[in-house]
């Protein structure tokens, strides 16, 4: 029977934060307020959560849900590498509404769907949501609509009206106060690329760093767009046996205490430059 926490009152917020967690390594799943709206979260190393949340949502592999943490570090381990602009960004608009797409480090080992090498990665600006984060380390989180309908949930009830008895701990931090999505941009590429407007204007990130924009499409607010990464040029002799390579499993690290932040800095070369791709994945 599924749980449910008044975070407004600090003892059931403490209670509410213990049991999630407990819940979280059991491999269920969790419903937590953010800033923009409430998300479902699994234990981002468990792929039988991930399963689990992906089927209490009615959603598909081909919709790869994006990663929230509660640290920089926590992030920086999860990727490839970080460039200065990413790092600007990060420093610009983290805690917040800002959505970043990064090439997943391989040398981590998990699974959350077909994410063709990629993640999606954001530090949600809601105290419950990093109190969370800050004791399980990286959750996979998306919004916490089912796939059937209408309206995404901007409260516990509506929530809990669609999910029901597939979520173990509800924390109740009540409406969320954000009716708009983050914005994506892509950092896969030499030059941050926007993916999806939302919370945070254009002009805004271009106050920060040089922006282009994504190919134009209409997606879903719940929807991430994920990165298509070119391949290489075949050559005449390698043409005929060339095959194309799985993207593979993207991978987590533990959970952190630690809110010590260093930013580590990096620089992507222009042939990481992917086009603007098909829109799967669940964004909030």
């Amino acid at each position: 029977m599924s749980q449910r926490f008044d975070c407004s009152d600090p003892a059931q917020l403490a209670e509410g934060l213990q049991e999630a967690q407990a819940a979280l390594r059991r491999g269920q799943l969790v419903v937590m307020p953010t800033d923009t709206v409430y998300g479902i979260a699994a234990e981002a190393f468990d792929p039988v959560a991930v399963d689990r949340l992906l089927a209490a949502k009615g959603q598909g592999r081909d919709m790869p849900p994006p990663v929230l943490v509660g640290t920089v570090r926590a992030a920086i381990a999860l990727v490839t590498e970080l460039s200065d602009m990413g790092k600007d960004l990060i420093d610009e608009f983290w805690p917040g509404p800002l959505t970043l797409i990064f090439r997943s480090s391989p040398t981590l080992v998990w699974d959350i769907g077909e994410t063709k090498g990629t993640v999606g990665i954001r530090m949600p600006l809601h105290h419950v949501a990093l109190g969370l984060l800050k004791k399980t380390g990286p959750l996979v989180v998306t919004s916490a609509k089912y796939a059937a309908a209408e309206a995404t949930p901007t409260s516990v009830e509506a929530a809990e009206e669609q999910l029901g008895e597939s979520v173990a701990v509800y924390l109740d931090g009540g409406p969320c106060t954000g009716d708009v999505p983050s914005t994506i941009v892509d950092l896969t590429g030499s030059v941050p690329r926007l993916l999806r407007p939302g919370a945070i204007p254009p002009d805004r990130l271009r106050e920060v760093v040089p922006l282009v924009d994504g190919d134009a499409y209409a997606p879903d607010p719940g929807e991430r767009p994920d990165p298509v990464i070119p391949d290489e040029p075949a050559t005449p002799d390698s043409a005929a046996d060339s095959s194309e390579s799985e993207a593979g499993k993207v991978t987590g690290v533990p959970g952190e205490a630690d809110e010590s932040d260093g930013v580590a800095s990096g620089e992507l070369t222009a042939d990481q430059n992917g086009a603007a791709p098909e829109p799967p994945g669940q964004v909030l």
